[in-house]
């Protein structure tokens, strides 16, 4: 295995996140710094800590019912749980994430919660689309979200957001009222100060963005050390995007959904996680010491979903739903 590779991917990932962390608490600091001074700074930071020591998280199983996702009993799928068992033991997690499975078509999954209590959604179209490698590398993915305590760091950061964007709305309400005495009484406007009050909210919500391609980056690395498959993660990535827009639109509407600008993304290119993912593969770090590269048993009855009972999304007026 070429470990070193792994750990300057790690290394390189978490700067990035402190980096980008830093440069939030630095936006809010300074917006605090202009509107109230130096008391504000350090209420605003004080402010911030209590906030986040005290902010509830919501309940992994509260969020899944408002997505209408139902809890999975192992019995209905053991393959997927003996294989969320192997990576939670892998990852250091005290318990094993509950497996949440949503009806509709989408091909999705996603974590919640913390490290001690957490849990996966995949949706029909991800187990129906997937093999089971793809499927374990997924299941890899969002195993690491948890086991990096990445929903702590996202809420984390989009408080220290909305506690900038309030600042900042409140300081241009400030600068509307002593704009006419500024302009009467001063040669010379401060335009350094304005500046920070108008920039601060979208500079931090890009900021907030950028955090959330870089912890996305470390979640396929990690996915990567705990099952020890890049490719197949590689390959699952490629069929989620191309899952992305239905045949109709690639047909008759090809312009419909244009990427977006690599800044207003929440996760990074898929063609650029690829090539990460490949560089890995290409190194030969497959092999990991607390075991070979995990998959589902080929013996699994009725595929990847063993014995759960896949029902077909319906559709409903507003759209494809269950």
């Amino acid at each position: 295995m070429n470990h070193g590779q792994l750990v300057r991917h790690k290394l390189r990932n978490n700067l990035q996140s402190l980096g980008l962390l830093a440069l939030l608490a630095l936006l809010l600091g300074s917006l605090a710094w202009v509107i109230g001074g130096e008391p504000l700074l350090w209420g605003t930071l004080l402010g911030v800590l209590i906030l986040a020591a005290a902010n509830p998280a919501i309940p992994p199983r509260l969020l899944m019912s408002l997505y209408r996702a139902r809890p999975v009993r192992p019995g209905e799928a053991p393959g997927l749980y003996r294989l969320l068992d192997a990576l939670s033991q892998r990852a250091g997690l005290a318990r094993v994430p509950q497996l949440h499975y949503l009806p509709s078509a989408t091909v999705n999954a996603f974590a919640t919660g913390r490290r001690d209590d957490a849990a996966i959604l995949v949706s029909d179209g991800l187990l129906r689309r997937l093999d089971r490698r793809e499927l374990a590398a997924v299941l890899a993915h969002e195993v690491a979200h948890i086991a990096h305590d990445d929903i702590r760091v996202m809420a984390l950061a989009d408080l220290v957001s909305r506690i900038t964007a309030a600042l900042s709305l409140a300081g241009q309400l400030l600068l509307l009222l002593v704009l006419p005495a500024l302009v009467l009484g001063i040669d010379g406007l401060p335009w350094f100060p304005i500046l920070i009050l108008l920039a601060a909210p979208t500079l931090s919500a890009l900021v907030q963005l950028a955090l959330s391609r870089s912890r996305e980056y470390e979640a396929d690395r990690g996915a990567v050390e705990l099952s020890g498959d890049p490719v197949a993660l590689a390959s699952a990535l490629v069929k989620l995007e191309q899952t992305g827009r239905a045949s109709w639109e690639q047909l008759l509407l090809p312009g419909r959904r244009l990427p977006e600008p690599s800044l207003l993304r929440t996760h990074p290119p898929t063609a650029e996680r690829v090539e990460r993912l490949r560089d890995l593969a290409s190194s030969h770090a497959t092999g990991f010491s607390s075991g070979s590269p995990l998959c589902l048993p080929r013996s699994e009855p009725s595929g990847c979903a063993g014995s759960l009972p896949l029902q077909t999304p319906r559709r409903h007026w507003t759209g494809l739903w269950y």
